[in-house]
């Protein structure tokens, strides 16, 4: 038995999210950045990154049900840490303290921090809220989870390219 979490559209097939939507999505999502985040990047598939800090956080745009979007923000916050049963708790205690978003593990290993805000009815404060959450928690925890864990922090990486 697998344990994966599905968004709605996985769950129900028949559920599609109209391209309109999602296209309208991407649309506020540049204009709010665009004005905030000027040194941007923006991807052909509807991604943006955003440095900030230690850290830089992308944004996407996915589907979600048939009239919603979902925007999923996300953090590499550490990669090639020592991955151990202490980092794990250490994780997930903090995921319990945490307002917003929640730390995750990639398939290489990466910890990455994430949250997710609706898309079809988005406005600048919402997404600026969480833009601002996780850089500063991604930026904040990169350093404690380095010297405890090892590995490197997003800027770190982006240096040695």
């Amino acid at each position: 038995m697998q344990n994966e979490i599905l968004n709605k559209s996985e769950m129900n097939p028949n559920i599609q999210t109209p391209e309109a939507l999602i296209n309208e999505t991407i649309e506020k999502v540049e204009k709010i950045i665009k004005d905030k985040f000027p040194e941007y990047i923006h991807f052909d598939t509807g991604a943006y990154t955003i440095s900030r800090g230690s850290t830089q956080v992308m944004l996407v745009v996915r589907p979600y049900t048939d009239d919603d979007t979902c925007i999923e923000c996300s953090a590499n916050v550490v990669n090639g840490a020592h991955i151990t049963n202490d980092l794990m708790q250490f994780l997930l205690r903090k995921n319990a303290e945490l307002h917003f978003g929640g730390f995750g593990l990639l398939f290489d290993g990466t910890i990455i921090f994430t949250h997710s805000i609706s898309g079809a009815n988005l406005n600048q404060n919402e997404l600026l809220n969480t833009v601002d959450a996780v850089a500063t928690i991604s930026d904040y925890y990169d350093d404690i989870l380095v010297k405890e864990y090892g590995g490197k922090r997003a800027c770190d990486l982006n240096q040695e390219l």
